[in-house]
C-alpha cells in the first residue's frame, strides 16, 4: 500500500474530537432569581393572662354584687328629758329626774346594718342598748308596788329599755343615686327591766316585760355633688288596742325614734356622720294577769335626746 493511502486510510479510521457549543452569554431573563430572604422569626407573644374571678367580698367592695352591705356604727350621749313612772295604783308617780338621779347625761351606743337587694329593696338590721342606771338618796317616801322606800333610804335605780328591730323598706328614688325617700315597717323587740332596790339589799322591786310591737318606718336622704347629704329616718307607732301592741290587756303605748343627720362620703366605702335623735314613748294600762306584789297597774314615759357620730362601711354606689 502506498503511503499516501495508508494516510488516508488512517484518517479515516480515527476518531473525530467533539466540537465545543459556542458559549452563550445569560440574558437577565434566562438568569436564575435571586433567593428570596426567610423573614426573621418573630418572639412569640404572650397571650393576656386569664383574670382571675373576683371573690364575693371583692364583688361586694366593687359594687358588683346583687346586694349591697352597710354596716353602721354611733358613739354619743343621751340626756333624759322627762322621765316619770308609776308601777301600782297607789304607787307614787316617780320623777326620775328629780327622785332618781337622771339629770345627767349617759353614754349613746348604737349598731346597725343595711343590706340592699333588687337596687330598690332594703333590710335593716338594728341593735339599741339603752340603760340607765343610777344611785340616789330617797328625797321622799317612795311607793312601789306596795314597797315603801323611805326618804334618805340610799338607793340603786335601774331602767333599761334595750331593743332590736327589723325592718323592710321600699325606696322610691331608687333610679337615682345618692337619693333616698324609702317607706317600709319594722318588727321591734322590747327588752324592759325597771328595778327599785335598797343599797344594803333589804328591800327591792322590779318590773319586766318583753314583746314585740310592730312600727312604721320612713327614711330619706339627699346627696349633695360635693358628697355632703343630709337624711333624716323615723320609725313610730300609737296603739291601744290589745294584741297590737304587744300586751293582752288593754294599754296605750306610743314609741317615737326619730333622727336628722348630716354626713360625708369620706371615700366611696366610708362615710362619716353627726347625728341628733330623739327616743320617746311609754306605755299606760293594766296587765290582765300581773305577777304579785303589784296590781298590773304601770304609767310609763320618757323623752329622751342623743347626739353622736357614727361611721358608715359600705358597699361603694350604695
Amino acid at each position: 500500500m502506498t503511503p499516501l493511502l495508508l494516510a488516508l486510510v488512517i484518517s479515516q479510521s480515527s476518531p473525530q474530537a467533539p466540537t465545543e457549543a459556542p458559549a452563550v452569554e445569560p440574558t437577565a431573563e434566562s438568569a436564575p432569581a435571586a433567593p428570596v430572604a426567610a423573614p426573621a422569626p418573630q418572639p412569640p407573644v404572650d397571650a393576656p393572662p386569664a383574670e382571675a374571678p373576683q371573690s364575693w367580698a371583692d364583688r361586694l367592695l366593687s359594687n358588683t354584687a346583687p346586694i349591697g352591705l352597710g354596716l353602721h356604727a354611733e358613739v354619743g350621749f343621751v340626756g333624759v328629758l322627762s322621765h316619770h313612772i308609776q308601777l301600782s295604783r297607789g304607787g307614787s308617780d316617780i320623777d326620775y329626774l328629780k327622785d332618781g338621779g337622771q339629770n345627767t347625761l349617759f353614754p349613746f351606743l348604737r349598731f346597725s346594718a343595711d343590706v340592699k337587694f333588687l337596687k330598690r329593696h332594703a333590710v335593716v338590721l338594728l341593735y339599741q342598748p339603752l340603760e340607765l342606771s343610777t344611785p340616789q338618796l330617797a328625797r321622799r317616801d317612795l311607793v312601789v308596788d306596795g314597797e315603801t322606800f323611805k326618804a334618805g333610804t340610799p338607793m340603786d335605780f335601774g331602767y333599761g329599755f334595750s331593743f332590736w328591730r327589723l325592718s323592710y323598706l321600699y325606696n322610691f328614688l331608687w333610679a337615682h343615686p345618692g337619693e333616698e325617700f324609702a317607706l317600709g315597717a319594722s318588727l321591734q323587740i322590747r327588752n324592759a327591766r325597771i328595778t327599785f332596790s335598797s343599797r344594803d339589799g333589804t328591800q327591792f322591786r322590779s318590773n319586766e316585760d318583753i314583746g314585740p310591737v310592730p312600727i312604721v318606718k320612713l327614711r330619706a336622704r339627699h346627696t349633695f355633688p360635693s358628697k355632703f347629704w343630709l337624711g333624716a329616718e323615723v320609725d313610730g307607732f300609737f296603739a291601744g288596742t290589745p294584741g297590737f301592741n304587744g300586751s293582752d290587756s288593754q294599754f296605750i303605748g306610743a314609741i317615737l325614734d326619730a333622727s336628722l343627720r348630716m354626713g360625708v362620703e369620706l371615700t366611696p366605702s366610708i362615710d362619716g356622720f353627726l347625728n341628733v335623735r330623739t327616743i320617746l314613748g311609754g306605755a299606760v294600762g293594766t296587765e290582765k294577769r300581773p305577777t304579785p306584789p303589784s296590781d298590773g297597774y304601770v304609767n310609763n314615759w320618757l323623752y329622751t335626746m342623743s347626739l353622736s357620730v357614727g361611721f358608715s362601711l359600705k358597699s361603694p354606689g350604695r
